[in-house]
């Protein structure tokens, strides 16, 4: 249940870059624990609530770096790091953990490979819709400023989604399987209007604020949200995705005309490659493979 309490407090009422059938699938786990009988799209139709998944297991396992746990697995000199399920600002686990991975865990696994002299390499084994943006815009540029120090390829097993495609787009190759995803590049931030169910529950939140605080209650999810509120929410989520798309567009050699030109659209194995949002397409197996053979 904290875990689940966590997670609600980094999906609503904040920015995320997140594929929006994650998003449905975390809010609908955490629907009946939050006591929402019912969502709806906005473009109409029921968002069902369906069993949390745990996301996606990561398909390699190894040896533990100086046999304690760094975050990370090492295989033929290759340092393994998992990227998978929800991603989020601070988890405090050096790996994934009841569905999420935290940023915090990332850069600590992240920095020690580079430190490591027994990895030559580094692969991240991506399989996540994305997460939050806290957090993401300066690991990405931790990560960018190291690239070249030592082979790093992001293997998406089976899909890298929004912030996670953020992540890795820093990494030296992108290698995506025939089914897998990359994409959806952009900034989303999901309001809840909760003031017509109080009414209805026969309850009135009144907010007391100081002289020259007008703007403290922009965004509760208690009162409908002003024309004012939404503007300033607006402006910042155009700002956070003047950031991603710069982002990209630097990691991967490309303009940010055209990355913005994508739409936040998302594009199946090779059409990924033809976006210029990958640079092949092989089972994760294969990708793996191929990057031993490059450091051997």
């Amino acid at each position: 249940m904290q875990q689940f309490a966590h997670l609600a407090t980094r999906l609503f009422n904040t920015p995320i870059a997140i594929h929006p059938r994650k998003a449905e699938i975390a809010m609908g786990a955490l629907a009946e624990r939050l006591g929402i009988a019912s969502m709806e799209r906005l473009g109409g139709g029921v968002i069902t609530p369906m069993a949390f998944d745990d996301d996606d297991e990561v398909i390699f396992s190894g040896k533990r770096s100086r046999g304690s746990d760094g975050g990370y697995d090492v295989l033929g000199g290759v340092a393994v790091i998992p990227v998978t399920g929800t991603l989020v600002h601070k988890l405090g686990s050096l790996r994934p953990f009841s569905g999420m991975t935290g940023y915090d865990g990332i850069r600590q696994a992240w920095l020690t490979a580079q430190a490591d002299p027994e990895v030559k390499a580094i692969a991240e084994i991506y399989d996540s819709g994305g997460g939050e943006v806290a957090g993401c815009a300066d690991l990405f540029e931790t990560k960018l400023e190291l690239r070249g120090n030592k082979p790093t390829w992001a293997i998406l097993s089976e899909s890298a989604y929004s912030a996670a495609y953020w992540l890795a787009s820093a990494a030296d190759k992108i290698v995506v399987p025939r089914t897998g995803g990359t994409g959806s590049i952009g900034i989303i931030c999901m309001h809840v209007d909760m003031s017509s169910a109080l009414t209805k529950a026969g309850l009135k939140v009144t907010f007391i604020t100081s002289d020259g605080a007008d703007r403290k209650t922009d965004g509760h999810s208690e009162i409908p949200l002003s024309e004012d509120a939404l503007g300033a929410i607006q402006s910042e989520i155009d700002a956070m995705g003047s950031i991603f798309y710069d982002s990209v567009a630097r990691g991967r050699g490309l303009s940010e005309d055209k990355v913005r030109g994508l739409k936040a659209g998302t594009f199946m194995g090779a059409a990924g490659v033809t976006a210029g949002l990958a640079d092949a397409v092989m089972a994760p197996d294969a990708a793996f493979a191929a990057l031993l053979a490059e450091i051997a």
